[in-house]
């Protein structure tokens, strides 16, 4: 931004931090907004909207704004157009065939009335046959109604996951004759986030876009473009949460994951520094996208504060949200409700743990895979044991834990879940409860070697009533292995340094915040290269 005045320093560097959700609940995001800002730099951090309208608060020294997008092109051609082959009887995709049928059951309940007056008032001959013909012409009417409806609903089904025969030619065909611009065929809804944030972000005039995941690279990378051709400059950074190839596919159908890969692969080249969550990562991203150097590690860890929050006893806790003394053992939970990240076995080793009560801290208490919990335990006999709690605010996630006697980690083998130490293992390690972790190979390693938990086999029941029974017959042992380990490496505050040096990097001279002393990179010639 220009000097606010003669003789003034310029204004900082503008960092514009792009996300694809409401940010709410997103503390990745919003510990990186807010520790840039603290910093010293100018942070607008920018949503989408959950409800659709407009939205804006601060976040610290940030600025939050969530942008209105509508998702026309979430919807594929095919389903609003009529199947003549294979439905050539159906009904068109325009909402008719719910107002045929209605129609049709109005019809019918008209007849009846009709019966029951002729049957009380006599009526005659003739207008008896009269109505038996219409109720005859109703019946036929309604059948052939179904019948359509059938054909069309059919159609709709056997498209749904995009892999019928046609469809997998058509994707093989985008991807041979437009290599990885064939997103624009295959995920059309991708320009839905360009739409509504495009306008945005060049009004904002940024120095530094930090894009978060999949779906912002190529947000950040088009204004970088747009900017470049008016004769300005805007450094990209790219922070991946998830390694796309092995997260579960988002959309249930067969296009989803190649046209996001080939999204994410056509701009992942703009960008002038990545970041993501492990090593592993790392490597694989430099691989996939031939980047020039080996993207930056920045753990999902707590701040500091918030693990002496726990260890100070201040704000809620889990015990007392519960209802339950301390000397009841209280198995937690933390984190997205999802089949996927196996929170079944805890339900279904319950009867297994006779005095054991399992708590889930979670995004969608009252969702239908909670409910469907909630109901799977009473039909144990154990809903008595069960707690379903809403999320906390992130800064207060590791004190309302640290009263727990366990934290559990159940997820299944997704390639994602194997190469990084997730959000909630940070969360339970500053939190000092044992770990009870799946056999996914990062975090059972850890485990493993730090003395702070037990590993079960994923989904295996009695493995996982083995694990519990160790730690609750032994809380302190698991414990222990705490007064050994270097957490303070684990926190936000030493993460932030990385992202601070990055920022130092590539902004334009003149426009830094000075380094603190303790933070950030030491600024090199390297590192103020641009």
């Amino acid at each position: 931004m220009a000097a606010t005045g003669e003789g003034a320093p310029p204004a900082p560097a503008r960092i514009v931090i792009l996300v694809d959700n409401g940010v709410n609940g997103d503390s990745r995001v919003q510990k990186t907004a807010k520790s840039a800002a603290d910093a010293g730099w100018d942070v607008i951090l920018l949503g989408r909207s959950p409800n659709g309208q407009p939205q804006s608060w601060q976040l610290g020294a940030a600025k939050v704004q969530l942008v209105r997008m509508p998702s026309p092109l979430k919807q594929r051609r095919h389903e609003f157009r009529r199947r003549w082959l294979t439905g050539p009887l159906a009904y068109p995709p325009t909402g008719v065939a719910a107002y045929r049928q209605q129609e049709v059951r109005a019809w019918q309940a008209d007849l009846r009335v009709r019966r029951a007056a002729l049957a009380g008032g006599g009526g005659s001959t003739l207008a008896r046959q009269g109505l038996r013909a219409q109720e005859l012409a109703a019946k036929v009417t309604r059948k052939w109604i179904s019948f359509r409806h059938w054909q069309l609903t059919r159609g709709q089904t056997k498209r749904k996951t995009l892999s019928t025969p046609s469809d997998r030619a058509y994707t093989w065909l985008q991807l041979r004759l437009r290599g990885d611009r064939a997103w624009r065929k295959l995920e059309p809804a991708l320009w839905d986030y360009e739409l509504a944030f495009g306008r945005t972000v060049d009004e904002l005039k940024p120095d530094i876009i930090y894009a978060n995941d999949f779906r912002m690279i190529g947000v950040g990378a088009r204004a970088k473009i747009r900017a470049a051709a008016k004769g300005r400059t805007i450094k990209l950074i790219w922070d991946v949460h998830e390694y796309l190839p092995g997260v579960k596919p988002r959309a249930d159908n067969a296009r989803w994951m190649v046209a996001n890969r080939a999204h994410e692969h056509e701009y992942a080249r703009h960008a002038d520094a990545v970041i993501t969550v492990s090593e592993r990562l790392a490597e694989f991203l430099k691989r996939d996208h031939h980047l020039p150097e080996l993207p930056s590690v920045v753990l999902n860890t707590p701040h500091a504060a918030d693990a002496l929050g726990a260890a100070t006893g201040d704000g809620p806790d889990i015990r007392t949200a519960c209802g339950l003394g301390p000397d009841v053992p209280l198995v937690v939970y933390s984190g997205a409700a999802a089949a996927h990240r196996g929170m079944g076995v805890m339900v279904e080793a319950l009867p297994r743990l006779p005095g054991v009560h399992v708590a889930f801290v979670v995004n969608a208490p009252t969702g239908p895979y909670l409910t469907s919990l909630k109901k799977r335990a009473a039909e144990l006999g154990a809903a008595d044991r069960l707690h379903v709690l809403p999320y906390v605010t992130p800064a207060e996630v590791v004190g309302f834990l640290s009263t727990a006697t366990v934290g559990v980690i159940p997820i299944h083998h997704w390639l994602n879940h194997e190469i990084q130490l997730i959000t909630k293992f940070f969360e339970y390690s500053h939190a000092r409860l044992p770990i009870v972790v799946s056999d996914v190979e990062t975090m059972a390693a850890t485990v493993r070697q730090t003395g702070q938990g037990e590993v079960f086999r994923v989904d295996d029941v009695d493995e996982y009533v083995r694990a519990i029974e160790a730690v609750v017959a032994d809380p302190q042992r698991y414990r222990k292995a705490y007064e050994s380990m270097d957490l303070a490496a684990w926190t936000w505050e030493e993460q932030a340094k990385v992202q601070n040096g990055l920022y130092h990097r590539l902004a334009p001279q003149g426009r830094r915040p000075a380094l603190p002393e303790s933070g950030g990179l030491p600024v090199t010639d390297e590192l103020t290269r641009l």
